[in-house]
């Protein structure tokens, strides 16, 4: 990238001053424009200089996200995809900026890993507390990594709540259609800092750390 002289291209966006155009994390690579024309420019620069060692840009692979029209690009013969969202990091970028589509995400996973959990949960050798802790410890942080960033909306807010007392009526075996009160669950299983508490503190100690 510094032989590409990414570093040093007028190119990219201004966050607090400093121009940043490209984002590296292990082998992934992701250029950042405010135009289609400087983009292309950054996609140039890469390829070849990544020629030059004899590496060639996988077009299969390459994709580009607008948050406007865009035209379509070609490389080489080759059509690059235009999409609206992609992965990356770990988390689900959009086109909009909107975090609700990773949010839901990453509760349908904390549910794929509570359910996992079924067998340790059922088991009458663990001790109510030691099972929250293990919801704690092993479900609560799918779903919150990535938090620190997020803007979570009403809506979002209720789907989190809603998720984490299904994480304690799961594990109680207390089924919906139980007549039991959301609170009376809270006041068995004690869990001290809810779901959203402990997403606000990883926000915090985000915004702490950026300050």
């Amino acid at each position: 990238m510094r032989n590409a002289g990414l570093d040093e291209a007028q190119a990219g966006i201004k966050i607090a001053g400093r121009n940043i155009n490209n984002l590296r994390y292990a082998d992934d690579t992701t250029l950042m424009a405010e135009s289609e024309e400087e983009l292309k420019s950054l996609l140039m620069k890469v390829k070849e200089e990544s020629e030059k060692v004899g590496l060639k840009l996988n077009i299969q692979k390459t994709k580009i996200m607008a948050s406007g029209p865009i035209t379509s690009w070609q490389i080489d013969g080759e059509t690059v995809e235009t999409v609206s969202d992609f992965i990356f990091g770990g988390s689900k970028i959009t086109a909009d900026g909107d975090c609700s589509h990773e949010i839901k995400r990453r509760l349908l996973l904390g549910r794929k890993v509570m359910t996992n959990l079924d067998s340790i949960l059922k088991s009458r050798d663990i001790t109510l507390p030691t099972k929250v802790r293990l919801v704690k410890a092993m479900v609560f942080p799918v779903v919150m990594y990535g938090c620190e960033s997020w803007t979570i909306k009403k809506a979002e807010h209720r789907r989190i709540d809603a998720f984490e007392l299904w994480c304690w009526r799961r594990l109680l075996r207390v089924p919906w259609t139980a007549r039991r009160s959301n609170q009376s669950i809270l006041k068995e299983i004690r869990p001290g800092c809810s779901l959203e508490g402990l997403m606000l503190k990883l926000k915090l100690q985000y915004f702490g750390h950026l300050m």
